[in-house]
């Protein structure tokens, strides 16, 4: 059985290059419970406001319920639902999966497959993080979801497009686009990121006209909502995001309303679709008033 194969082709609701994924992140928790205590069930009432809260942190600006992919994920034959009494998934009804105390678990050829193969898990994890995020976001996620993420990274390392790193950095003049940062240590560029603006994982490109340079702090700004790129190609600042200190007021706050560093005349400025898409799956609206 081709496991990871299975987890990177979950069916995800899909429309227009919208963001959905609540199966992705449920089975990432469902991993990082097996790593932690085996195959022991998973009873939706008490973890309903951990998944809930992957989901806002990790999902898309809009609302949702662990629900949904809590009885929907066993459609793709890696998880399994039953109430108290022995029956099937109740539904994905909050009420109902709560009432008749709905559990869930990797299914038994899965976990078997697990225990048998030890770096299995590491693989299924790598392969999910891939095809659904942003390599900004995989620590927190991992974090979140009680994966170690040392485990993975022991066992299947990142393999990062190089060139596109490369033409991004030039064509920013290795400067961060929001802020200017421009750090280097011993002759190499230190602290800043070739950034996608619409996710890899969602048929963004490894172009220029998809990509812009961004120190470390705006990228993971960037990627987790904090930070978008408006019409006009001017910074935006998320209400939701909260900083007090003067820190936060320098480095984020002070971004509101300012215009994005244009690439050098010899490439492409990040195409319009792209940012149309970030402002609508990623970013946190409404935007700050400058």
């Amino acid at each position: 059985m081709d496991w990871v194969e299975r987890v990177t082709r979950v069916r995800r609701w899909s429309r227009g290059g919208e963001r959905a994924p609540h199966k992705p992140l449920l089975l990432l928790y469902a991993l990082g419970c097996f790593q932690r205590c085996g195959d022991a069930p998973i009873f939706y009432s008490e973890v309903e406001e951990h998944l809930a809260g992957l989901l806002r942190e990790f999902g898309p600006p809009r609302a949702t319920s662990p629900a949904y992919p809590f009885h929907h994920l066993t459609s793709d034959g890696l998880w399994e639902v039953e109430t108290a009494d022995g029956g099937a998934s109740p539904g994905p009804r909050v009420g109902a999966l709560r009432a008749q105390a709905a559990r869930g678990r990797l299914t038994g050829e899965l976990a078997a497959d697990l225990r048998r193969d030890p770096r299995l898990l590491p693989q299924l994890c790598r392969a999910i993080l891939d095809v659904n995020f942003e390599p900004s976001l995989h620590e927190d996620i991992c974090a979140a979801a009680g994966i170690d993420l040392e485990t993975i990274e022991a066992a299947v390392p990142r393999r990062r497009d190089r060139a596109f790193r490369e033409q991004v950095m030039v064509a920013y003049e290795y400067q961060c686009a929001f802020c200017g940062y421009d750090g280097w240590l011993n002759g190499t560029a230190v602290g800043l990121d070739a950034a996608h603006v619409r996710w890899w994982a969602f048929d963004g490109p490894d172009d220029i006209s998809n990509g812009i340079c961004l120190c470390a702090l705006h990228h993971k700004l960037f990627d987790k909502g904090a930070l978008g790129i408006a019409d006009d190609r001017r910074v935006t600042v998320s209400a939701h995001f909260v900083g007090r200190g003067p820190a936060a007021r320098d480095q984020v706050h002070a971004l509101v309303g300012r215009p994005i560093t244009a690439p050098q005349n010899a490439f492409p400025d990040v195409d319009e679709q792209h940012i149309a898409w970030h402002a609508r799956e990623v970013f946190r609206s409404p935007a700050r008033a400058a």
